[in-house]
């Protein structure tokens, strides 16, 4: 142990001293999150329910395979796609494909327009109808409301669409750069904070070809265990050495950090080029919250970078909109790079990094978002312009203060009303993520169809998307829901919990009023 501390010592010395303190307070029950423990009954039932689908699959794949699933012209040829991921698309999940991948004929606003489908063969295939329904809306990331077909943001880019047409056709590099990009790109670091910002024309590869450019073979990357996909790409695209830390464990990421630094990188225990400790603004399947304060220290204390993600959090935290960063009343030029997305908050699409000038310089001409891919649609930046704007109060006088009010309202107030019926909802009290634990796979399609009958559409998500056996349920919040909106849904999740048996919270219910009021 001393050896390890003198190694510390002699390449951190502003350490000494405070290495020997108790490690980095862990603020998660201040921050109100939620985890209740699974019951063992249910964990016993979720697993042999899984595990009799798949042994269902595999002897319906080695005795019979229906010819809708038989690959045509491939004599001579090995399968296609991996064996256990045919039985388990085939046997598990077309058990309840039918809740997925609906055709929207709408706007996701408050209300969504579904085309109405059937199946002939078991959920094998589906064909579309000639009619609609219409849903109220809680699947979709339209947090402030702004993903609309009226109002400022579609009145300013009809007027875009004649002046600038549909598409640039080119990449940043080239000829793909219009004064709406530039204008966007200011905006955003004066909503942020920071000194400049570059924006992409799709948020998945903002990680995904971003990250790559930072981030090379001897740099060692932090990566929390519920980081998303995209980040998860971009950090294997960039050929680092990536650790997983306990989810939002301020604790085990100290550990790890310190162990490294201590250990050097493993074939030549030469030391890292540099550390980054990656994480989230909001968890979109935990709906937890980033212990962003504790992870800023950590991040000092050690001397190594911090990469944000914000897509899911920009626009939806904090008094002003302004992110994860807003909610803790933390400096943004903490972090040295924040990545965000403009296809939740703002009603758009694409996604942006921001920092320093100097990071933001060397990503125009390394990123291969900015090289290679098409640049940001015209209609699109507009859209974004004019949403920040309403955000920041440069626009339409009080409308973006209202809609950043009537979003904390609804997610505290549906929050709070599910757990007093019983539920179990993972995540922190302010996250618009909204995840219900159902357990079981089979559950998750019985409330998807069951809230369909209500016509409320909503989000099943299972395996591999979440852990084996936490399938759940997850309400997407969004400021244009009003409160009897929100009590509708309410009334449904009751009747469906009752008729499906969806009460598995051991908490004792309060009898407090829960009143809908304005958290700020």
């Amino acid at each position: 142990m001393a050896s390890v501390l003198n190694k510390l010592y002699l390449n951190y010395p502003n350490l000494k001293g405070s290495l020997e303190k108790e490690m980095i307070h862990d603020n998660l029950n201040s921050m109100k999150e939620s985890y209740e423990k699974m019951p063992f009954y249910t964990s016993i039932m979720s697993s042999i329910g899984f595990y009799f689908l798949i042994f269902i699959g595999l002897i319906n794949h080695i005795i019979f395979t229906p010819k809708v699933a038989t690959e045509k012209n491939r004599k001579g040829y090995p399968p296609l796609y991996n064996k256990f991921d045919s039985i388990f698309l085939r046997y598990v999940f077309r058990r309840v494909k039918d809740c997925f991948n609906r055709v929207v004929c709408g706007v996701p606003g408050a209300e969504i327009n579904i085309i109405d489908r059937v199946t002939h063969d078991s959920c094998w295939s589906f064909e579309l109808l000639d009619t609609k329904s219409t849903f109220l809306n809680l699947g979709s990331y339209n947090y402030l409301g702004f993903a609309q077909n009226k109002g400022p943001c579609a009145e300013d880019t009809k007027d875009i669409i004649k002046d600038y047409g549909w598409a640039v056709g080119s990449s940043r590099q080239e000829l793909g750069t219009n004064n709406l990009h530039l204008e966007l790109e200011q905006l955003t670091a004066e909503f942020l904070g920071v000194e400049d910002a570059i924006v992409f024309g799709m948020g998945f590869a903002t990680n995904a070809l971003n990250l790559p450019a930072i981030i090379n073979s001897e740099c060692l990357v932090l990566s929390d265990e519920y980081n998303h996909a995209s980040v998860i790409l971009g950090i294997r695209l960039s050929g680092a050495t990536s650790i997983v830390y306990k989810h939002n464990d301020v604790k085990n990421l100290e550990q790890l950090v310190r162990e490294n630094i201590v250990s050097g990188q493993p074939k030549t225990q030469k030391p890292w080029e540099k550390i980054f400790i990656v994480t989230e603004g909001i968890f979109s399947m935990e709906g937890s919250i980033t212990n962003l304060p504790d992870i800023i220290a950590i991040k000092k204390k050690y001397q190594i970078y911090l990469y944000v993600d914000e897509a899911h959090s920009v626009g939806a935290l904090g008094p002003n909109g302004r992110g994860i960063f807003d909610y803790f009343n933390c400096n943004p030029k903490d972090v040295d790079i924040l990545m965000g997305t403009f296809s939740k908050s703002f009603g758009s699409a694409g996604g942006y990094i921001a920092g320093s000038k100097v990071l933001i310089d060397y990503l125009r001409v390394n990123s291969h978002a900015s090289c290679y891919a098409t640049s940001m649609a015209p209609p699109v930046a507009q859209i974004v312009i004019t949403s920040m704007s309403m955000i920041m109060g440069k626009k339409h006088g009080e409308e973006g203060r209202k809609r950043i009010i009537q979003l904390a309202s609804n997610v505290r107030y549906f929050r709070r009303k599910l757990q007093a019926l019983g539920c179990v909802v993972y995540g922190n009290d302010d996250s618009p993520v909204i995840p219900m634990l159902v357990y079981m796979i089979a559950k998750v399609g019985a409330t998807v169809r069951e809230f369909n009958k209500f016509n409320i559409a909503t989000v099943g998500v299972g395996f591999p998307a979440t852990p084996l056996l936490e399938g759940r349920i997850r309400f997407c919040m969004s400021a244009a829901l009003s409160k009897e909106q929100l009590d509708e849904v309410l009334e449904a999740t009751e009747k469906v919990m009752n008729k499906l048996g969806l009460c598995y919270s051991r908490k004792l219910k309060s009898n407090e009023e829960i009143l809908y009021e304005n958290p700020y």
